[in-house]
């Protein structure tokens, strides 16, 4: 059979598994063996904080910058085309061979989407992946989230888990060092300068002044320092300890909730700069 093959096949093939899209198309995954172990985990070198939204995909912050990265909003790209392929697809006798075609255009529009979402976050985690050595993210409960309406279409085109699953896998071939840190810590709603911690912090709220010191913050930004911070404290307190260069590790302030995060095996000297506010 003809194939292409986008990379060269390395290692003993185990098993090969071929399956059908629902447009038609069929792809063949390769399981093999390489010799060989991970490199172990090791925390000592760069460090960022990533806030994962709406807006703005990822907000990175490595203790020094902020950098975003756009949503490019895969789906309202291909909406208009998909809407006029179902609405095809409804007129179409069903049991049909012309209703069968119809619902293979539908597909490969879905298809497209599906390829191009991945594509964007295979290339974004590599960039983040090479650049650093520690990469802390908030523990999302994606599944709750889609039960807002309003929300339930952008949430799951974004693809935030898939994007975390890539991080993680690649970090760990790489002896790189993932943190995920619960999902009610309040990185929105903590100072990053002074943090002092205010009570609410709506949606709609994008930028903000602390009451306490008067900094003015980006509500992402500030956000994404927030989680840098606390990922250091995290591996500060599990012995792991790291480099964090550029940045200052907040005291223990504003913390209500237990945190879990993905074990680091090796230890690393730790230098920790803690500020007294």
């Amino acid at each position: 059979m003809k194939a292409k093959i986008h990379r060269p096949i390395e290692g003993t093939i185990k098993t090969v598994t071929v399956s059908m899209t629902p447009s038609g198309r069929y792809f063949a995954s390769v399981l093999t063996e390489v010799e060989g172990d991970n490199p172990p985990s090791n925390t000592d070198g760069n460090v960022i904080g990533i806030d994962l939204g709406l807006k703005d995909f990822a907000i990175v912050n490595d203790g020094v910058k902020t950098s975003k990265f756009a949503n490019p909003k895969h789906l309202a790209k291909h909406e208009r085309n998909l809407k006029r392929k179902q609405r095809k697809l409804d007129r179409k006798e069903k049991g049909s061979k012309s209703r069968d075609n119809a619902r293979k255009l539908v597909a490969r529009v879905h298809e497209r989407v599906s390829n191009v979402r991945q594509d964007y976050l295979h290339k974004l985690s590599r960039k983040l992946v090479d650049e650093n050595q520690v990469i802390v993210v908030e523990s999302l409960n994606t599944l709750g989230m889609v039960r807002n309406h309003k929300l339930a279409a952008s949430i799951s085109d974004v693809g935030w888990g898939m994007f975390v699953n890539f991080l993680s896998y690649k970090l760990e071939f790489e002896g790189k060092v993932l943190v995920e840190i619960d999902r009610w810590f309040p990185s929105s709603k903590l100072c990053s300068n002074c943090h002092y911690q205010v009570k609410e912090m709506p949606l709609e709220v994008r930028e903000w002044t602390c009451p306490s010191c008067g900094t003015h913050h980006d509500r992402d930004g500030n956000a994404s320092a927030n989680i840098r911070a606390e990922g250091i404290r995290i591996l500060s307190v599990s012995g792991t300890g790291t480099a964090a260069d550029g940045g200052e590790v907040r005291p223990k302030l504003g913390r209500k909730s237990k945190l879990r995060h993905s074990p680091a095996k090796s230890e690393a000297h730790a230098v920790l700069k803690v500020s007294d506010g």
